[in-house]
């Protein structure tokens, strides 16, 4: 059976750029099973899954997966497949759009817009920023990421949908040579509250620019050109700090750039009374292609 397909660079405002993202924006009658199949067969880093919604008040239903497994929620997969959307439902120019996605993490709001001739989404998550305490020491992670002790300054976990262990290193150039090294991975991180490892260098005020790389071995992905969860978990940690009173807290993300594929991350945590009240990550999304993949009996609902 045919089933129609979307390709679309994610983070990026030109093709080829950002994060790869598959889309099927009828995915009706694809088992479990079929989704993971033929997720590991466009070997995206995400590809996802658009079903009918099952709570009215929402656009849609998504699933996503990596090549090895499904995700409850993950940044550039939600903003990529809501812009496909809009982009193949409104040929001409439209005004801000709102969709409801329906993931595994509960509801989450895509706003779609038009910015300088090309799509740009921003998601908006509420809920409890996780920030447990446990993450190892710096020097292991610097062993992990194959670098000097000295280059690694600080560590900790946080999530929101999706857990991350951070690690601050101390220039660009050290992110730019960091290399996983697997045996290390395995012995400090693999069995971790999260193995997923994003690191990066630069200012974490309120403001600040970061240089970044996420590696998620666990996840089949050797590495991402742009993570989104990543970065509403880094930018909602960082606005869970008490030493920070403001109400909106932001941070520019630039990933992906060693691989080729500069990704461009806008980050926001807002804060009321104390604590964090949501946190939204935006970014532009690109269209490269359509398609039909043959999907065969075996990765359908029987």
């Amino acid at each position: 059976m045919k089933y129609a397909f979307h390709l679309v660079d994610v983070f990026s405002s030109t093709p080829f750029g950002g994060n790869q993202l598959a889309i099927l924006p009828d995915a009706t009658g694809i088992s479990t099973e079929g989704m993971q199949r033929i997720a590991r067969e466009f070997n995206f880093p995400e590809s996802t899954f658009v079903l009918p919604k099952n709570d009215p008040a929402n656009s849609y239903r998504v699933r996503i997966f990596t090549p090895r497994a499904e995700l409850n929620f993950a940044g550039h997969p939600t903003i990529g497949t809501a812009c496909a959307l809009v982009m193949k439902q409104h040929a001409q120019t439209v005004d801000p759009l709102r969709l409801i996605l329906e993931e595994n993490i509960g509801s989450v709001v895509v706003d779609v817009a038009q910015r300088n001739g090309g799509y740009h989404g921003t998601l908006t998550l509420s809920g409890k920023i996780d920030t447990p305490t446990g993450a190892p020491a710096p020097a292991d992670l610097a062993a992990v990421l194959s670098l000097e002790p000295a280059e690694v300054s600080q560590s900790f976990f946080a999530g929101v949908g999706l857990p991350f262990c951070f690690a601050q290193l101390k220039s660009n150039e050290a992110v730019d040579r960091a290399a996983v090294n697997r045996a290390a991975w395995t012995a400090t991180l693999s069995r971790a509250w999260s193995p997923n490892l994003f690191f990066f260098a630069g200012d974490l005020r309120d403001g600040g620019n970061l240089y970044a790389r996420m590696c998620a071995p666990a996840l089949g992905v050797e590495e991402d050109p742009a993570t989104g969860s990543a970065c509403a978990a880094l930018v909602g940690a960082m606005a869970s700090k008490h030493d920070f009173g403001g109400t909106a807290y932001r941070l520019s993300i630039q990933q992906g750039v060693s691989m080729g594929r500069r990704s461009e991350i806008e980050a926001e945590a807002r804060k009321s009374g104390g604590v964090v009240t949501s946190v939204s990550v935006g970014g532009a999304t690109a269209y490269i292609a359509s398609g039909e993949i043959e999907v065969p009996p075996s990765a359908l609902v029987s």
